[in-house]
């Protein structure tokens, strides 16, 4: 019984073979090998948990001496409050080291408003160094029918550019009637002093367009209906003579205008000299603009449009588009929601960008106010545009008081133009 449970000699050597195929010698190289193996793993698993706690402990410790300057500096303010009882003195050194972590410190000093205004006049009419030419142009007002006639004539004596393609040549006409008195933007304040009133576009035109002349005759007549003779001395016909492109940036070679308070009951003819283009006032924009140093975006605020109305309409609505350029870099353009128009239109919404770098040594924040209707094909109508930001050598005052009050939104009214 006992010799069944034995097994057979040839599966023992079998067996043998298999709990020994190498010799000890073997054995003892692979398990040193491995010994070894598994050192240098250990050592380049500590080596590696070493480098990144010293970059960790080097991290904390400049947040954490960062965040012992900043709590410091709040400390010193507090002081400096309760024993000296200024108020502001938080608030300027808060600003100044915000400005100092976002490498913003050489902020240029603040102009004035006239200043400004000038500034931006210039930078925009650079193009224009010298206005030549005239305009011929009729104007007649039929009293029996209550009709305006506008008829443009000629442009005369225009000195050809240097560029090699020839001119293109058309003339935009503008009926203009004076409305509300403005708020006093001071941007916009006339030489007197006093604000200046709201213009209302009651009417646009547009010539054909004459190619290769510098003498080009148009004579293209346009006509509308104005039944109050009384309004005629607060209407005036403004007139752009212009160089077409294809790619709608049409430039502005002089413009004339023309008070229909001169009006006689005949038709009068008149050739006027071409005069450098000045923007008129059609609206007013309540903007707020706040800065965020840390997280390097930069917060707009479209709060109220104030704008006179030619009659009132409940089919006309008004949306913005806001564009920022910002260190020669376009950022993409964001809108505001359709809103019905009135004579104050409020908006009141906040759309944040995002600045590429810094420090900021340009930045333009362009508004473009249109007027869409439901009944019309036309999907809008531009009622007019508003810049604000710096430059390079000219700062804005509504930025400069952004720049003092970083973290905190500072509303102001600018003027609309068109």
């Amino acid at each position: 019984m006992q010799m069944d449970h034995l097994a057979p000699p040839g599966l023992l050597s079998a067996a043998g073979e298999l709990r020994m195929p190498f010799s000890d010698t073997v054995k003892y190289c692979i398990l040193g090998i491995s010994v070894s193996l598994l050192l240098l793993a250990l050592a380049i698993l500590a080596w590696q948990t070493f480098r990144c706690c010293a970059k960790t402990n080097t991290t904390y410790t400049r947040q954490e001496t960062l965040n012992n300057d900043l709590l410091y500096s709040d400390e010193k303010s507090k002081a400096e409050s309760n024993y000296s009882g200024a108020p502001s003195t938080k608030v300027k050194d808060v600003s100044k080291e915000v400005r100092r972590l976002s490498r913003c410190l050489s902020q240029p000093s603040c102009p004035s408003a006239e200043h400004d205004q000038k500034d931006r006049d210039m930078g925009e009419q650079a193009d224009i160094k010298k206005v030549s030419g005239s305009l011929g142009f009729s104007v007649y007002y039929d009293q029996l029918q209550s009709r305006l006639v506008v008829t443009i004539l000629q442009v005369e004596g225009l000195l050809k550019n240097s560029q090699t393609r020839s001119l293109q040549l058309f003339v935009k006409l503008r009926l203009m009637r004076e409305g509300l008195e403005g708020l006093g933007v001071e941007s916009c304040k006339e030489a007197e002093g006093t604000a200046p009133s709201l213009w209302t576009v009651l009417h646009e035109w547009q010539t054909r367009i004459v190619k290769g002349s510098c003498n080009p005759l148009f004579g293209d007549q346009f006509s509308c209906v104005l039944k109050d003779l009384k309004e005629l001395h607060q209407i005036r016909i403004r007139m752009e003579v212009r160089d077409f492109d294809k790619f709608s940036r049409h430039t502005v070679l002089g413009e004339v205008k023309f008070s229909l308070g001169h009006l006689n009951n005949y038709p009068v003819e008149l050739h006027e000299n071409l005069q450098i283009p000045q923007k008129d006032l059609v609206g007013e924009v309540l903007l707020s603009l706040k800065f965020l140093p840390t997280s390097q975006r930069l917060e707009v605020g479209l709060l109220k449009i104030r704008t006179a109305l030619n009659e009132i309409s409940s089919n006309t609505a008004l949306y913005a588009r806001i564009s920022v350029q910002c260190n020669n870099c376009k950022l993409r353009h964001q809108k505001t929601a359709a809103v019905a128009r009135c004579l104050v239109t409020v908006f009141n919404e906040v759309f944040i960008f995002s600045l590429p770098e810094l420090p900021l040594e340009q930045c333009k924040i362009l508004v473009s106010v249109y007027e869409t209707r439901s009944t019309k094909k036309s999907t809008k109508y531009l009622i007019g545009q508003m810049t604000v930001g710096k430059e390079k050598t000219v700062e804005d005052e509504h930025w400069s008081l952004m720049m003092h009050s970083v973290r905190q939104p500072i509303a102001k009214w600018h003027g609309l133009l068109i």
